[in-house]
């Protein structure tokens, strides 16, 4: 902590009740405009998807990865879903964990404001005579402005923290479209000429990337690596809300139904998968590290912990093998 003269307490919301006059008789929302797009078929969607520059540059990476380091096209594969994971979703995620720690701090600030707007709800609505419903309404409403204002304070709004998914989901297909582009082969010479290579590219069992893994090694592995993630997140000291758990047990499910979709699909795509996840994986134990949240800046919360991983360890063991 410094030394100096203490820095000026920050600026807390004012808790003043904004009343909206006529609120109950307000018009519902206007209709919706009439006119309406034009359907597409969803193989018109995935050939414009596939065409497209995004994952045209995709392709020509990818290429030149394998070119400019001479390594095998597996290992190229591994090491393009390591760097994108390292070079791009890794800051993100760094700068995510910032934002979700303000948020956290600043739950015990917002439930005091909370209890102090209650009560003035109640003192007014008794002077006013509102219903439970009426009071209810200029709660919830002077609530969010307030909530707003601490977002705006502390610059966190909880939408800056999913910046990470509205980038990572894009690279995650537009590398895995131009992966299935070169497995299959196109008109294009050389997307031909890198499907040659993919197809003796592999290694182990998985000589031939163009083809899906017959063995189920690499989807089943992928779905245990997405399932290990999930339940990793689960086994934080914070109590997930409904709509969190709701979340997690849909990407529990979503990691269970990717194992026969990597099986159909061409093996450089499973392997791109794979490696993608191992590296998620490693990033989120990263961040759990005291000392790598120190080097990013992010601040220390109640939840943090000394000791994080054993603490995982000793959570999953109590969840999974000490159940009575």
């Amino acid at each position: 902590p410094a030394t100096g003269a203490p820095a000026p307490a920050s600026p807390r919301p004012e808790i003043r009740l904004l009343l909206s006059p006529g609120w109950g008789s307000r018009a519902g929302a206007a209709a919706a405009a009439a006119s309406s797009l034009p359907s597409a078929s969803p193989g018109g969607l995935y050939e414009a998807l596939a065409q497209s520059a995004p994952v045209y540059w995709a392709e020509s990476g990818l290429a030149a990865l394998q070119a400019g380091t001479g390594l095998p096209w597996w290992l190229s594969i591994v090491c393009a879903g390591a760097a994108l994971r390292t070079g791009l979703t890794l800051p993100l995620a760094a700068h995510q964990g910032h934002l979700l720690a303000k948020l956290e701090n600043l739950q015990p600030e917002i439930e005091n404001l909370a209890k102090r707007l209650r009560y003035e709800v109640s003192i007014r609505g008794k002077q006013l005579g509102w219903s439970e419903k009426v009071a209810r309404f200029h709660f919830r409403k002077n609530m969010g402005r307030i909530v707003s204002e601490l977002y705006i304070r502390d610059n966190c709004h909880p939408f800056k923290a999913s910046l990470l998914m509205w980038i990572q989901i894009p690279v995650w297909v537009f590398v895995s479209i131009a992966l299935r582009n070169c497995s299959v082969g196109a008109a294009d010479s050389e997307v031909l000429a890198v499907q040659e290579q993919l197809s003796t590219g592999g290694t182990l069992w998985f000589t031939d990337l163009t083809v899906p893994d017959t063995t189920w090694i690499l989807p089943v592995s992928l779905g245990l690596l997405n399932l290990l993630i999930v339940e990793i997140f689960a086994l934080r000291k914070l109590e997930l809300s409904r709509f969190q758990k709701y979340i997690t047990n849909f990407i529990r499910g979503l990691s269970i139904l990717m194992i026969p979709i990597a099986a159909t699909v061409p093996s450089s795509m499973a392997l791109y998968w794979l490696s993608s996840s191992f590296m998620g994986l490693s990033h989120n134990l990263l961040l759990r590290s005291p000392t790598f949240r120190r080097l990013c800046h992010i601040p220390r919360t109640k939840s943090d912990s000394d000791t994080p991983y054993r603490d995982i360890v000793s959570a999953f063991y109590t969840k999974y093998f000490l159940k009575k």
